[in-house]
C-alpha cells in the first residue's frame, strides 16, 4: 500500500482504485501524481536473484520468453505473470512499457554545476501531452518530491551563475535553450525541511511531465539512491 505522505506531498497526489480510474482520471488543481496503491501477490525477490548480476550491464531490458524461461517456483512464477499483466496493460494503451532489472544507474561524472542523472530530482519532458508510468517491483522504490519543497537548480544563484560562465556568452535567450539543450532546467533541489516520499512496491503511478499546455507542474522525482549490488525491478513507459 501507499504509506502516508507528508501534506506537501498529499496536496499533489491522489490516489484511485482501479487501472481504468488510473487512466482516465486528468491532472488537475495542482495534482501530478496518481497512484493506483496495490499489494501483489508473487516471489520478486526470487525472479530477481534468478536474473543474475547483469554481466556487466547497468540495467538489463526484460522480455516475455526471458521471463518464463526462468527456473520458478510457484510464487516466482505468480510474480512474472503480475509484470507482464501490467506490460500487457500499457501496450494495450498503445503505450511502451519496459521491464527492467536495474543493477546500477550511470552516474554523471562530469562535474558540472548541475548532476543530470537519475539520481538527481528531476522532471521528465515531452514535447506533446504525455505521462510517465511507473511501478518498482522489487528494491528501493522511486521518489517523488513535492513542487512546492524544490526549487529548480537554474534558478540558484550560485549555480546560475556557474551555468552562464559554462555557456560562455552573453544572450539570455541562448542561454535559456542552452540550459534546455543540457536538460539542466529540469533538476531540482530540496530545500531545507523538503520531505520526500517514496512510490512503494507494487504500486503503479502516472506522473505529469513538463509539456505544452500543461495544466499542472511537472511530479518531480528520481531513481533511489542504492548500494553496490543492490538491484530492482522496474516498470516504466
Amino acid at each position: 500500500m501507499l504509506s502516508s505522505l507528508p501534506p506537501s506531498a498529499s496536496a499533489r497526489t491522489q490516489r484511485v482504485a482501479s487501472f481504468a480510474e488510473l487512466l482516465a482520471t486528468p491532472f488537475a488543481n495542482g495534482v501530478n501524481a496518481l497512484c493506483w496503491p496495490r499489494v501483489l501477490a508473487g516471489d520478486f525477490g526470487e525472479v530477481t536473484a534468478l536474473l543474475g548480476d547483469g554481466e556487466g550491464e547497468a540495467i538489463t531490458v526484460l522480455d516475455e520468453a526471458r521471463l518464463r524461461a526462468l527456473p520458478l517456483s510457484a510464487a516466482g512464477q505468480v510474480a512474472v505473470e503480475e509484470m507482464l499483466a501490467d506490460w500487457a496493460m500499457l501496450r494495450a494503451q498503445a503505450l511502451d512499457p519496459v521491464l527492467n532489472c536495474i543493477h546500477g544507474y550511470p552516474r554523471d561524472e562530469e562535474g558540472g554545476p548541475v548532476v543530470t542523472d537519475v539520481f538527481s530530482y528531476h522532471a521528465d519532458s515531452a514535447p506533446v501531452e504525455a505521462s510517465t508510468w511507473l511501478c518498482t517491483y522489487f528494491g528501493p522504490s522511486s521518489e517523488g518530491l513535492a513542487n512546492e519543497e524544490a526549487v529548480r537548480r537554474v534558478d540558484v544563484p550560485d549555480t546560475r551563475a556557474a551555468l552562464w560562465k559554462l555557456y560562455g556568452g552573453a544572450d539570455e535567450a541562448e542561454f535559456q535553450v542552452f540550459l534546455n539543450e543540457n536538460c539542466y532546467d529540469l533538476h531540482y533541489a530540496p530545500v531545507s525541511g523538503a520531505r520526500p516520499y517514496a512510490f512503494g512496491l507494487g504500486n503503479l503511478w502516472r506522473i505529469a511531465v513538463d509539456h505544452p499546455g500543461s495544466p499542472v507542474p511537472p511530479c518531480i522525482h528520481r531513481a533511489p539512491e542504492t548500494t553496490p549490488g543492490q538491484k530492482r525491478l522496474l516498470l516504466i513507459s
